[in-house]
C-alpha cells in the first residue's frame, strides 16, 4: 500500500514542478526585447506663425518600425516609418502628409555627409548624386517647416546599426507581414515629455566702432559706413542649423574686415575720415527683427551720419559672379557709386558682380533682405549676395545642407577681398583707380586661417535665435571676436517680434529595441490551459483526490497543537 501512494506523490510533485517551470517559461516570454542601439536624433522644428500652427506637433515615440508609407491595407497610425532621404519620394511624401493620413511617426535618415560634425571629405559618390541629394532635402526641408504635422517627426543619420535595423525592416515589410505586437519586429522610444512654448524668446545685436580721424578744430560730424551680417539661422532641425554659408559666410567675412580696419585705424596717418560701424544681427530669418530693433535704437544724428550700410549674405559657395541688391533705383547716384566701386574692383579679381533692384513696399512686412530694413529708414544700403533672387520666408537661412562641406572657402576670401578694396578706396577717396592695398604678402593681406577657424566655429554651432539664451558661449564668443578689432562693443537684447511662437525638445535619444513575436507566447498559455485541465482531472480521480494533494504541501502540526 506504501509504495503505490509514494508512487502517486511522486507523480504529483513531478507534475507541480512541471507547472512552475512552464510558468517561469511564461514570464521569461512575455515580451522579448533585446536592445540594439541607442541613437541621437533632431526633432522638425515645432512653431506658430500669427497663431497658425507649423511644423512637428508632437515629440513622444513609441511605435514599432516600418519602411514604407504606401503597404497596401495597412494601419500605419502605430507605426514609425523610417525612410533614408536617398529614396525620398517628395511628391509621395507631399501627398501623404496634405492628405493627413494617420501615422505614429516618421524619421528621415541622413548621409552623415550632412552632419555638422562630420569632419571627413564629402565621402563616396559622385557629385550627380550630391547634388540630387542636396536638391532632394532642400524641398524636403521646404515642405516640413511649411506643413502642420500632428506626429513626431525627427531627423537621424544613418550609421551600420541603423542601416541594418532598416534593412531587417524592409525585409519583414517585404513578407506582407508589417510589424506590430503580434508578429513582433523592432520597436522605436522617444522618451520625450510634451513640448512646451518658449518663453520670451530674445535677439541679441552686437555692435563694434572704428572712430575716424577728425581735422583739427572740425566740429562736424564724421559720415559713418555700416558694415552689417546677420548670424542667426533657422532650418527644419534646430539642432543641425548651423548655416555654414547663410549666413556664417557673412558673418567670417565682417570680422576679416574688422581687422583688416583695425590695423589701418590704429595708425593715425592711415586712419580714414569715416566712422566704421560693425553690426552682427539676429532674427534674420524672420524679417530681419533684430535689425530693424537695432536701427531703432539709433539716435537721429547717428542714422543720418550712415552714408551708406553694406549687408553681407550668403558669400560662401559661390564662382563667378555676386549680386548687389538694392531698394533705390540703380539711376541714384549713392547707388551708382556703390556699384561701380564695388564693379571696379571685381573685374580686377577676376569675377562679376551684378545689380538688382526690387523696390520695397512699406506696408508689406515681408523684408526679404536686410539693407530693405535700413531702406524704411530712408538710409541708403546694398546687399552683396551669391543668391541672385531674394528668399522666400524662411528658405535659404541655414537649413540641413547649408554645412561646411558645401563651403568654398576661396569664395570667402575673395569676398573679403571685394568689399575690402571697395571700402578702403571709398574711404580714403581712391574710387577708379587701380590700388591693392590689401595686397598679398603685406602686412595688410587677408589672413586665410583666421577665416578657416570661424568658419569651423560657425559650422559646428546651431544658432537659431529663439534657442540661444542671451549670454550663450557663441555670442560671448563673437563679441570678445569683434571687440578684438574694435571698440565700444555693446550687446543689445530685444524680444523677438510677437508673431512667431516656438516650441523646445530639439534633441532626443532614440532607443530601438528588437522584439519577438507574440505568437509563441500565446501558444504557450494555451498547452498551459490544457496541462493544468489534465493535471486537476488527473488529481480528482486519485484515490486521496485533491485532499491529497494539500496534504503533500501541508506542514506537519506542532507538538503544541497536537496536544492541544
Amino acid at each position: 500500500m506504501a509504495a503505490p501512494r509514494k508512487a502517486r506523490e511522486g507523480e504529483v510533485f513531478e507534475s507541480v514542478y512541471s507547472v512552475i517551470a512552464l510558468v517561469f517559461v511564461l514570464v521569461a516570454c512575455v515580451e522579448l526585447v533585446d536592445g540594439v542601439t541607442v541613437v541621437d536624433v533632431y526633432r522638425l522644428i515645432q512653431y506658430d506663425l500669427s497663431g497658425v500652427p507649423f511644423g512637428s506637433r508632437l515629440a513622444y515615440l513609441n511605435h514599432h518600425a516600418g519602411s514604407s508609407l504606401f503597404a497596401p491595407g495597412t494601419d500605419l497610425s502605430r507605426t514609425v516609418v523610417m525612410i533614408p532621404v536617398r529614396e525620398v519620394n517628395i511628391t509621395s511624401i507631399r501627398e501623404y502628409i496634405g492628405q493627413r493620413k494617420p501615422l505614429g511617426g516618421l524619421i528621415f535618415l541622413l548621409p552623415w555627409m550632412f552632419s555638422p560634425q562630420n569632419k571627413d571629405s564629402m565621402g563616396g559618390g559622385d557629385d550627380l548624386d550630391k547634388d540630387l541629394m542636396t536638391n532632394i532635402l532642400v524641398e524636403l526641408e521646404q515642405l516640413l517647416v511649411h506643413a502642420n504635422i500632428p506626429y513626431p517627426v525627427y531627423f537621424a543619420f544613418e550609421d551600420d546599426n541603423i542601416d541594418a535595423v532598416l534593412a531587417d525592416v524592409k525585409r519583414n515589410d517585404a513578407t506582407g507581414q508589417p510589424a506590430t505586437a503580434t508578429t513582433g519586429g523592432y520597436k522605436l522610444l522617444v522618451s520625450a515629455p510634451e513640448p512646451r512654448k518658449l518663453a520670451s524668446p530674445t535677439v541679441t545685436n552686437i555692435q563694434g566702432w572704428l572712430p575716424g580721424l577728425k581735422a583739427d578744430g572740425d566740429s562736424t560730424q564724421l559720415p559713418t559706413i555700416a558694415i552689417v551680417a546677420s548670424y542667426d539661422t533657422f532650418g527644419a532641425a534646430p539642432f543641425l542649423s548651423v548655416g555654414s554659408d547663410s549666413n556664417g559666410s557673412g558673418v567670417v567675412v565682417l570680422l576679416e574686415l574688422a581687422r583688416l580696419f583695425s590695423l589701418l585705424y590704429s595708425n593715425p596717418r592711415t586712419r580714414g575720415r569715416y566712422n566704421l560701424l560693425f553690426g552682427l544681427t539676429s532674427g534674420g530669418p524672420y524679417n530681419y527683427n533684430g535689425t530693424h530693433k537695432w536701427l531703432s535704437s539709433f539716435d537721429q544724428r547717428l542714422r543720418e551720419s550712415i552714408d551708406y550700410a553694406i549687408c553681407l549674405n550668403s558669400i560662401g559657395s559661390w564662382d563667378n559672379e555676386l549680386w548687389i541688391h538694392v531698394s533705390k533705383p540703380p539711376e541714384n547716384a549713392y547707388i551708382k557709386q556703390i556699384f561701380e566701386g564695388f564693379s571696379n574692383v571685381a573685374e580686377e579679381l577676376g569675377f562679376k558682380v551684378g545689380l538688382k533692384h526690387k523696390k520695397i513696399n512699406i506696408s508689406n512686412p515681408r523684408v526679404a533682405w536686410e539693407h530693405e530694413q535700413f531702406s524704411r529708414l530712408r538710409v541708403t544700403a546694398a546687399t552683396l549676395s551669391e543668391l541672385s533672387v531674394a528668399p522666400e520666408l524662411l528658405e535659404s537661412t541655414g537649413g540641413l545642407v547649408d554645412n561646411r562641406h558645401f563651403l568654398n572657402e576661396a569664395a570667402v576670401i575673395r569676398s573679403v577681398k571685394l568689399v575690402a578694396e571697395s571700402l578702403a578706396r571709398h574711404v580714403y577717396g581712391h574710387q577708379g583707380k587701380n590700388i591693392n592695398i590689401f595686397a598679398d604678402n603685406s602686412s595688410l593681406t587677408v589672413n586665410p586661417s583666421y577665416i578657416v577657424s570661424l568658419l569651423d566655429l560657425l559650422s559646428r554651432t546651431p544658432r537659431v535665435a529663439p534657442f540661444l539664451s542671451k549670454n550663450v558661449p557663441l555670442i560671448m564668443a563673437l563679441k570678445k571676436e569683434l571687440g578684438d578689432h574694435t571698440i565700444d562693443v555693446t550687446l543689445q537684447h530685444e524680444a523677438l517680434d510677437g508673431m512667431f511662437t516656438f516650441y523646445d525638445s530639439t534633441k532626443a535619444r532614440l532607443s530601438i529595441y528588437q522584439v519577438a513575436s507574440v505568437t509563441f507566447d500565446l501558444l504557450l498559455l494555451l498547452v498551459l490551459g490544457s496541462y493544468l485541465v489534465m493535471l486537476f482531472s488527473f488529481l480528482v480521480i486519485t484515490t486521496k483526490g485533491v485532499d491529497d494533494l494539500i496534504s503533500l504541501f501541508r506542514r506537519p502540526p506542532s507538538r503544541k497543537v497536537k496536544a492541544a
